[in-house]
């Protein structure tokens, strides 16, 4: 098989990529990652030093592609399909990679730092950083929310790049600072992307390891 994906079912950048795979029936290799382990972590490395996921290995082009968006557009330009995630129209696939970046930056960035600093050890923690991450992530629902008032997807009418990066964003979002009947545009959004098939797929995937998803204090 010429694709492998290394990626952990639980990580949000992880999701964003499965969802392009699964939206396009793309086939590939599944190598999931626990960077918990010394040995897979060590393994992992040595062929992203980073060591961060999702990263795509294309045997036949003989090409190592890291980072979500990048996959997604790699996977666009090598392995097109039905759903055209990014508009070959330029000015169009500009405000796709604007809601893109949007969404992880965002959303997908402060949502990290308030999960994360709920594992860090006692001493070490950041009010004052997670204080601000809340501040930024209820900011940028407020603005999706008036957004997706008039809109299905988060280019109108169809499915992109932009919406694989809001289905995991949003999703982890809504459990770190809970927007379901306040942000009702959003909230619609948000059962709308649960409810298309790579990301209900990507979703069930997940399910054995949400027990790992760290709870708050």
């Amino acid at each position: 098989m010429s694709l492998a994906l290394y990626y952990h079912p639980l990580s949000s950048y992880c999701w964003k990529a499965l969802i392009a795979f699964y939206e396009n029936d793309i086939p590939f290799e599944p190598h999931i990652v626990n960077l918990g382990d010394e040995a897979a972590a060590a393994a992992f490395k040595r062929i992203w030093p980073v060591g961060r996921f999702p990263v795509l290995r294309d045997a036949e082009r003989d090409r190592l592609v890291p980072e979500s968006s990048i996959i997604i557009e790699y996977l666009a330009q090598h392995y097109p399909g039905r759903s055209k995630l990014l508009p070959e129209d330029a000015d169009l696939a500009r405000q796709v990679r604007f809601h893109d970046r949007f969404f992880d930056n965002y959303v997908m960035t402060p949502m990290q730092k308030i999960v994360f600093d709920r594992i860090r050890p006692a001493g070490r923690k950041d009010p004052h950083g997670v204080e601000e991450a809340r501040t930024l992530l209820e900011t940028s629902l407020r603005m999706i929310d008036e957004t997706m008032a008039s809109r299905t997807w988060a280019m109108d009418e169809t499915f992109t790049l932009a919406d694989c990066a809001a289905a995991p964003s949003l999703y982890y979002a809504n459990r770190v600072a809970p927007f379901t009947g306040q942000l009702e545009s959003a909230a619609r959004y948000l059962e709308r992307l649960k409810q298309r098939p790579s990301f209900a797929r990507v979703l069930k995937e997940a399910e054995p390891y949400f027990q790992y998803f760290p709870s708050e204090d």
